[in-house]
């Protein structure tokens, strides 16, 4: 929609008020809002002024004045504000340069769109990602000097068998057996559809949605691939739309990695493939059906694997889930089918148009906009360079011989390890100025910080493996 198409569609629908929304560093939406008497084509050109001091990661206090500037293409009606409520992502700017924001990470993915044309490589990146999370019926956690404790609960959690309920129907999902269940052992079944239907009357395209393989609600909703920079908005506002129905039904939603011990994590394998004039530049006759410049892509996608995490895997508690056997991928391979390399290349349908790249590592704690956008940097690189993938590894990678094993790579094992990589290899995201020096270094010190909070704490089982001591 253009300006003039969202204040019509304000006047028409009787709206209110207008919710202008940005997304931070660590890919949370922040917000205010204005009554619709000050919805006016200027406010597009012009924006508003907030305190970017306040935003974690952002401006300093004595350089705290920023503009938001909203984006008429994704104008929505608001599902979840009483009073009638149009929403708008913004871009950031600076106010007396009127340079978009550096830190910005919808400034970064918009660069990284910008980038791509240039190279001539292609002049369209689809991105299809799919993020799991888990609905609970309560969550409680505690973290102080003398105490530490979490505790997540759900209904249809294995640990509920006998749990008085009045009564306890049982129907209760066992570890790693939940990835496509019938009702009743499903019981979020009614949930997701009305996750579902919110987000197609809120715009989103929708695949499907279903259980996945953890007990205790754990659920995934796909959408359907689009241009790298909607399909960030688009995630943000599955986020958005996935917190609020659930706590409209009493339920809470974590796109936590690994909120559960011994079973399997959320992920958010990101699917993604190049175009140009039309045409699928994916598609060709090389392993699994690929081009060279797919393998090149992935060969890129390889070798910047390590700093990759830093940015799709960007939080402590993803690397509780990137452990093997839990179907996170951990050895820096590429297969066709094999869900246990990092890069799969799917098979479902033998079109060209349907040939892409699934990164398996990243999950849905990640910032979609710094997550698609360093995806595409890295394999980008790996066709201006030539990378060469190697061989593909169509084998159980979880199952290898010991002195097979020994050869292969593997993705960190600590944010802190991710953060290093980064440090170290982030020429690639510095073309075209898409990320810049002080976005890498910014960013960096930011998930050391992180980092430190994990690393100086004591743990509960701490006490219970040495209380005694």
């Amino acid at each position: 929609m253009t300006p003039t198409d969202v204040i019509e569609l304000a006047h028409n629908k009787g709206i209110q008020t207008v919710d202008l929304k940005f997304c931070d560093l660590h890919g949370t939406w922040q917000h205010f809002t204005i009554p619709v008497s000050e919805l006016k084509e200027a406010l597009f050109e012009d924006g508003l002024g907030f305190d970017g001091s306040s935003i974690r990661g952002w401006k300093t206090i004595d350089a705290s004045d920023m503009l938001v500037i909203p984006d008429s293409t994704t104008a929505f009606i608001d599902p979840f504000i009483d009073v009638p409520t149009i929403s708008m992502l913004c871009d950031i700017e600076d106010p007396l340069t009127r340079e978009p924001y550096d830190r910005s990470p919808r400034g970064v993915a918009r660069k990284a769109v910008d980038y791509l044309k240039s190279t001539g490589i292609a002049d369209t990146a689809y991105f299809g990602p799919e993020a799991e999370f888990f609905i609970f019926d309560d969550v409680r956690y505690k973290a102080g000097t003398n105490e530490c404790h979490y505790c997540v609960d759900s209904v249809e959690g294995t640990w509920n068998t006998d749990r008085e309920e009045f009564p306890n129907q049982g129907y209760k999902i066992r570890h790693k057996e939940g990835y496509l269940p019938c009702p009743p052992a499903d019981q979020t079944m009614n949930l997701r559809n009305q996750m579902m239907m919110t987000m197609i009357e809120s715009g989103l395209k929708v695949e499907c949605q279903h259980h996945e393989v953890c007990t205790g609600g754990q659920a995934e909703i796909d959408l359907r691939y689009d241009d790298l920079l909607p399909m960030a908005d688009d995630l943000c506002k599955y986020k958005y739309i996935v917190k609020n129905v659930a706590h409209e039904h009493g339920k809470t939603a974590t796109f936590m990695p690994k909120p559960i011990f011994g079973d399997n994590g959320s992920g958010m394998h990101v699917h993604s493939s190049l175009w140009k004039s039309g045409k699928p530049l994916f598609a060709g006759d090389l392993y699994a059906g690929l081009s060279q410049e797919a393998l090149w892509y992935i060969g890129g996608i390889l070798k910047h694997a390590p700093a990759l995490c830093a940015l799709t895997n960007p939080t402590n508690n993803s690397y509780k889930r990137l452990v093997p056997g839990y179907e996170a991928p951990v050895i820096l391979a590429y297969s066709a089918r094999n869900r246990s390399a990092i890069c799969r290349i799917p098979t479902y349908s033998p079109s060209p148009a349907a040939k892409r790249v699934e990164f398996r590592s990243p999950d849905p704690s990640a910032n979609p906009y710094l997550a698609f956008s360093a995806i595409l940097m890295a394999g980008l690189d790996g066709i201006e360079n030539r990378i060469d993938p190697g061989d593909s590894m169509d084998k159980n990678l979880y199952d290898l011989p010991p002195e097979e094993a020994s050869n292969l790579s593997h993705v960190p094992e600590s944010l802190k390890a991710a953060v290093e990589a980064l440090t170290k290899d982030h020429a690639f995201l510095l073309k075209g100025d898409v990320f810049t020096k002080d976005f890498i270094d910014n960013f960096c010190e930011l998930k050391l910080a992180e980092y430190d909070q994990v690393r100086l704490r004591t743990h509960p089982i701490e006490f219970h493996m040495y209380y005694d001591v």
